[in-house]
């Protein structure tokens, strides 16, 4: 795994705000699965979050974070966004909507910024690792960094 690599559109926007942060790449490992990615850049999947997409009964859309040792609950998920129900989208939704295909999905660059809620295991963690918008690439950023660039909301998600 290297930690130097080409930039994504995540990286310039992340130096563009002046926010500090570590971009690690194990695209040759040919790994998707978050657990698998969280194995690959040898940390703890509690620190590995997976960006998920999702729609509301009133139709609009939502990000999520939430550790790729977890599951999303679509419950939890949706009291956080103020819906009756949410559900992920389809796959074939993410690219047209966000700009990202699955598996490279990040929270930082979509084509429209969406209300973004995070894991509250996150709240006081030093750094956390999500997509660095493209699949391959990770992003080690502060989670107070990240609600820099991305308004966030911590919640209890999983």
């Amino acid at each position: 795994m290297s930690r130097k690599n080409d930039k994504t559109n995540v990286m310039r926007l992340l130096e563009q705000h002046g926010i500090e942060y570590e971009s690690l790449c194990y695209k040759e490992t040919g790994m998707i699965a978050g657990d698998d990615v969280a194995r690959a850049l040898g940390e703890d999947p509690t620190l590995v979050f997976k960006t998920l997409v999702t729609v509301g009964k009133s139709g609009g859309h939502y990000v999520f974070l939430v550790p790729v040792s977890g599951e999303l609950d679509l419950k939890k998920g949706a009291k956080a966004a103020g819906e009756k129900y949410i559900e992920m989208i389809k796959s074939r939704e993410l690219l047209p909507l966000t700009g990202y295909i699955h598996g490279g999905c990040s929270p930082i660059g979509m084509k429209k910024q969406f209300p973004t809620f995070v894991d509250a295991s996150a709240r006081d963690m030093d750094f956390i690792y999500f997509s660095g918008g493209r699949i391959g690439y990770q992003v080690r950023v502060s989670p107070k960094d990240l609600g820099k660039i991305v308004p966030v909301e911590f919640a209890e998600l999983v």
